[in-house]
């Protein structure tokens, strides 16, 4: 069985997709910690020019990016699968991926996440609501959309759980663990349904922020 490196700060939403993937696949992985600011020096910039979060090492092959780490390790641990074979579906898949980035992430998770969750842990920060509300009118829309997508079905793009699962519930999960998600999930039970299915999975309850900071301390 190939063994992995995960470098990530611990609580990284798509660190934890990276791991959840892992676990999913059985995989054998360490979770290689960097303290809060090390992702923008040396040695990291080595291994990611932008100074971002997660890198996977796998052998000698450095990979940035968690959609191409994901589909790497899809490709390379085939079971069990997690990219449809049905052409519509994996399109769906690839969509939702790009939601994750552009809309879920940008201007949501890395602004509501941070002021509630990310910056009160890491650096004491004082919530700025003026900055929350402002994010509020595009969380709306990104949920609505995610829940409309879902539709009545158990995972994102049918009745078997893909990478859109995991990328999209390791970032929504910081959304459930702030004051706004009363807002944000009125009238989508779907959504609230299919997090606390992902929540039962081994991957998610393995990869809380505090198990993989016992996983980091444990490498």
């Amino acid at each position: 069985m190939p063994h992995f490196n995960v470098y990530t700060i611990p609580g990284s939403p798509y660190a934890r997709s990276v791991l959840a993937a892992l676990i999913e696949k059985g995989a054998e992985f360490k979770v290689m910690a960097l303290a809060p600011g090390e992702h923008k020096r040396e040695p990291h910039l080595s291994r990611h020019p932008f100074g971002r979060m997660p890198v996977l090492e796998h052998d000698g092959f450095l990979l940035y990016e968690a959609q191409a780490i994901l589909r790497y390790l899809d490709r390379l641990l085939p079971a069990p699968p997690l990219t449809p074979t049905e052409v519509r579906a994996a399109a769906r898949m690839d969509q939702l991926l790009n939601i994750c980035d552009w809309y879920l992430f940008q201007g949501v998770a890395n602004v509501i996440g941070f002021q509630r969750i990310v910056g009160p842990k890491l650096a004491a920060l004082v919530p700025d609501e003026a900055i929350i509300a402002a994010a509020m009118p595009r969380a709306h829309a990104v949920m609505a959309e995610l829940s409309r997508l879902l539709g009545e079905h158990r995972y994102l793009t049918g009745e078997q759980m893909t990478l859109a699962d995991l990328l999209t519930g390791a970032i929504m999960d910081f959304m459930i663990q702030t004051p706004e998600w009363s807002a944000l999930s009125a009238g989508r039970a779907n959504l609230a349904g299919w997090l606390a299915r992902l929540n039962t999975r081994e991957s998610f309850q393995s990869t809380t922020w505090e198990r993989v900071e016992r996983l980091a301390k444990a490498a």
